[in-house]
């Protein structure tokens, strides 16, 4: 079984990493290949610290830090005894691998050293666990809630916390509760770090939103100002949050499929791409060359709709009004493909574990052979409109830059990693889902300022168009869905010919799969960045544990080192070239 560790005397092949440990940590396999080692707690730091800085490591990115709460779980066969699970994910871009570091924890000594001091973009990461789990990070800078409101009481992701409003008594707001509420949320400057005045200066405090058109969602940012001069930054968020990871638990594998729409929710389908295929891993389905195709033409449209949106909101941040409204036109005709194909617009929640819905509807090519043929005159059109434009030059070239060991610090992925330089994209580094078959560049930048932000991201439409066309002309034939037990659901015009696979049918909808015991992070090129599903099966028609890692969550906690000494204008253009959105960094 795939939860099974291995024998201790393996737990030496972290000795391969250039990493040595006494003890040797206890190894464990799991069903995505990722290296996996538990860790007493007092090896912790010190192994993280290594594991980063030594030259036969080099594991430059801690990607990912959640938990696990245990307690309930039923298959942890050969794992050492926990009540909750703490685990790092980091990844080498060096030597293009990764490695999973967890360690237990019993209930009523839920504490681990911070790991700020090695990476910076742990600070978010460990308040997250505080928040969902109570897991506290000793030398933690800044130890306190990050996406639900400061009083909330529990810690939403254990298992004895309720999942449903009808599982909780009536919501009361008496005089006394909503005046401690108000007191908590009262702005304190020395609370976000900042200082009243200085020895020549007296600063000023401005909120930025949580609700303003140039944040881009329900997002605050509390500034220090010095004049108009940015003397800290400081990004607050939660507003939107919505408990995506504790929904899951209470889904159907199949079910669950329409809450992923939700997270980037500009990326449709391409948030079900890295959850289904984490299921389909564990299930062991193998999906046909047909869905495959479909699934990165659908993907790649997507990602043409989302970089649309940013494109035309980044020019509108910085002074042009006109572009928006030629892109949403061209994004328009575009939802107007995806909705032909899949019955939805923005929202399809068209994969489906084992293939996609339906097969692709009578003419089909006609429509999408159109719009890739139509479209590159207009991001000619928009190359001259937009970003030839001066007065865009001025207000984004050299604005917000970072350079690549920052990125990495930070957890940048996706085209604000590669704006620095870095030609590391996932599809070309990793090929999954069948991207290993088609012909397409890597756009990169060269000063990772908010101007090669953009760039990036125009080419990156170009170079979609460029796998579109190749779907459309490669098109295999065969079937659109596996034909494996747990696919859900099994072809509808085979339901009617047998009894078997009618109450496989009636099964798998009503009930959903059943995944064997495993666990599987699967992780996808995104509209934003790498974007991943974490999932835990203990062997049921639902998940144990759902982790979903975003992109956006990573990029806007480096939004005060990228702004301090810019004027408030340039954090408008900095936001813009971030590309975010809220649902997906809240969850």
């Amino acid at each position: 079984m795939s939860d099974v560790a291995e024998a201790p005397g393996r737990a030496g092949v972290m000795g391969h990493l250039g990493v040595h440990i006494d003890p040797q940590p206890v190894a464990q396999r799991t069903s995505d290949g990722i290296e996996t080692y538990w860790l007493d707690r007092s090896q912790l730091l010190e192994t993280l610290r290594k594991l980063k800085t030594e030259s036969s490591c080099a594991y430059e990115m801690l990607f990912d830090v959640s938990a696990i709460d245990e307690r309930l779980r039923e298959h942890r066969v050969g794992q050492p005894t926990a009540d909750f699970t703490v685990f790092y994910h980091l990844i080498s871009f060096s030597r293009n691998q990764d490695v999973r570091i967890k360690v237990a924890l019993q209930e009523g000594d839920l504490s681990l050293p911070s790991a700020v001091s090695i990476w910076p973009n742990a600070n978010w990461y460990e308040r997250e666990v505080f928040d969902m789990f109570g897991i506290e990070f000793t030398g933690h800078p800044n130890l306190l809630r990050i996406l639900t409101p400061p009083l909330w009481e529990g810690h939403p992701l254990r298992k004895e916390h309720p999942a449903r409003a009808t599982e909780m008594d009536p919501f009361q707001m008496s005089d006394e509760f909503q005046t401690a509420q108000q007191d908590d949320l009262r702005f304190k400057p020395e609370e976000w770090g900042m200082s009243l005045d200085a020895k020549h200066t007296d600063f000023m405090f401005l909120n930025l939103g949580p609700n303003h058109p140039s944040v881009h969602g329900v997002f605050r940012i509390a500034l220090q100002l010095d004049g108009e001069v940015i003397v800290e930054a400081v990004p607050d968020i939660g507003y939107h949050h919505r408990a995506s990871e504790k929904m899951a638990e209470r889904q159907t594998w199949h079910t669950y499929i329409p809450y992923t729409d939700r997270i980037d929710y500009l990326g449709g389908v391409m948030n079900n791409l890295p959850y289904v295929m984490a299921v389909e891993k564990m299930a062991g389905i193998e999906v046909p060359d047909r869905a495959k195709v479909i699934r990165i033409m659908l993907a790649e449209f997507f990602r043409i709709s989302s970089h649309l949106v940013f494109y035309g909101t980044f020019a509108q941040d910085v002074g042009q009004l006109s572009p928006v409204f030629y892109m949403f036109a061209d994004r328009e005709r575009l939802l107007t493909i995806i909705e032909a194909i899949t019955g939805g617009r923005m929202h399809p929640a068209w994969f489906r574990i084992g293939g996609v819905a339906q097969d692709l509807p009578q003419g089909w090519d006609h429509m999408v052979r159109d719009f890739i043929d139509y479209m590159p005159k207009r991001l000619d059109h928009y190359q001259k409109m937009s970003m030839d434009n001066g007065i865009l030059k001025q207000r984004s070239v050299g604005i917000g830059a970072y350079d690549t060991a920052e990125a990495l610090d930070w957890g940048i992925t996706g085209p604000g990693l590669r704006a620095t330089g870095l030609e590391w994209d996932l599809r070309k580094a990793r090929p999954y889902g069948g991207y290993d078959q088609f012909d397409f560049d890597v756009p990169i930048g060269q000063k990772g300022d908010t101007y090669d932000r953009a760039v990036v991201r125009v080419e990156e439409i170009r170079q979609s168009l460029r796998i579109i066309r190749q779907c459309l002309d490669n098109m295999p034939a065969g079937p659109y869905k596996a034909d494996h037990p747990q696919a859900t659901p099994p072809a509808k015009e085979r339901t009617m010919h047998d009894i078997e696979t009618l109450i496989q049918h009636f099964l798998n909808v009503s009930w959903g799969p059943v995944i064997p015991p495993d666990e599987n992070c699967t992780m996808v090129e995104a509209t934003k960045g790498l974007n991943s599903y974490y999932l835990v099966s203990d062997g049921s028609g639902m998940s144990y544990r759902t982790r979903i890692r975003t992109p956006s969550f990573a990029h806007l906690q480096m939004i005060p080192l990228i702004s301090r000494g810019f004027m408030i204008a340039d954090l408008i253009a900095i936001v813009a070239s971030i590309d975010f959105v809220m649902a997906d960094v809240d969850r």
